[in-house]
């Protein structure tokens, strides 16, 4: 945020239980595939990596202010867990801190109210877990699918994993394109996939992740957006958080603008989620920076917004307490999971 700009204190940012896109938004419905308009789609590199080179140092964002804006980031993060050893105490552990993802001494300190993550992220495996463990807290199960974080399993088979994790009780749904489609430029086939992904998912919600460090160019990241909003995604997301590459402010720039044309064209507000890579209560505030500057306040809600992360709610508990106490406190104090 820059000077000029209004932050909330503590006392306006008071997020309750994160909802469900549908309870705010009408979903994306979609539309027919839009060749002329996809392969008009141009970015220019060098302009969106200036602008992005100026967005951290532009934050100004201080003491009340800079809490408040990172009790939001709290609301909007997806808690994740994406790792072989996964196991179920693992996942509960983490359902119980997303629940209470801030010690109760702090928030006390800050006279808040109780607030949560925006949902939990597990491979379908760990569904019911999930469920089960957050039962009455309002909080959403996501889960990973189509084959993540490759998405190179049969097709059929990509289909019936998102019917198997809505069946288990996700509302929301993490899939992974084909990146081979917008590599070869072939439109058709990425949108009849999204649209196949959308049917299967039902009432949940889908989330479409394009692992742009995958796909070559900032132009095929637009175009690949726009495709998949097209085919009715409900957010678009930038990375599995397994590539080399993966979120990034030129990328995630790239993904806004073609949001907000989206809006502009359609009327349908689809939501953002950064993946991968960002780990520092410093770094949220950059992003909600962009996302306040570029799409509007409106998007500042986990119902269109949310950080895909497994550590970056740690470094923000360390700095409420910072603000609380004046002293940092050790990263072990603050566990995940």
């Amino acid at each position: 945020m820059t000077a000029t700009q209004t932050s909330p204190s503590l006392n306006e940012a008071q997020p309750t239980t994160a909802h469900l896109p549908q309870i705010h938004e009408p979903r994306n419905a979609g539309m027919d595939l839009d060749l002329d308009w996809v392969r008009a789609v141009q970015a220019n590199t060098s302009a969106i990596e200036r602008r992005c080179a100026t967005l951290p140092g532009r934050r100004s964002v201080k003491k009340d202010h800079q809490a408040a804006w990172l009790l939001k980031a709290i609301t909007m993060i997806d808690l994740t867990t994406l790792s072989g050893d996964d196991t179920a105490g693992r996942v509960k552990r983490l359902c119980a801190k997303a629940a209470h993802p801030v010690r109760a001494d702090i928030m006390e300190a800050l006279g808040m109210t109780p607030i949560t993550t925006g949902a939990i992220c597990v491979y379908h495996d760990m569904v019911e877990t999930a469920v089960e463990a957050l039962s009455g807290t309002g909080i959403p199960v996501a889960a990973v699918s189509t084959g993540f974080p490759a998405g190179l399993s049969p097709f059929h088979l990509r289909v019936k994993e998102i019917e198997e994790s809505v069946k288990a009780g996700a509302k929301e749904i993490d899939i992974v394109i084909s990146r081979r489609h917008v590599l070869t430029g072939n439109w058709q086939a990425l949108y009849d996939e999204m649209r196949a992904f959308r049917a299967a998912c039902g009432e949940a919600h889908v989330k479409a992740i394009l692992a742009t460090g995958e796909l070559g160019s900032l132009r095929n990241v637009a175009r690949a957006s726009y495709v998949c909003m097209m085919a009715g995604a409900d957010f678009i997301k930038t990375s599995t958080g397994k590539e080399s590459v993966n979120a990034t402010l030129p990328v995630s720039l790239t993904m806004i603008r073609t949001i907000r044309d989206y809006h502009a064209r359609t009327g349908f507000r689809v939501g953002y989620k950064p993946a991968g890579g960002i780990s520092k209560a410093k770094d949220a505030l950059v992003y909600l920076s962009l996302i306040k500057e570029e799409l509007g306040n409106h998007w500042l809600s986990p119902h269109l917004f949310r950080f895909g992360a497994s550590s970056l709610l740690g470094d923000i508990e360390r700095q409420l307490e910072h603000h609380v106490t004046g002293h940092y406190s050790a990263a072990w104090r603050h566990p995940i999971g």
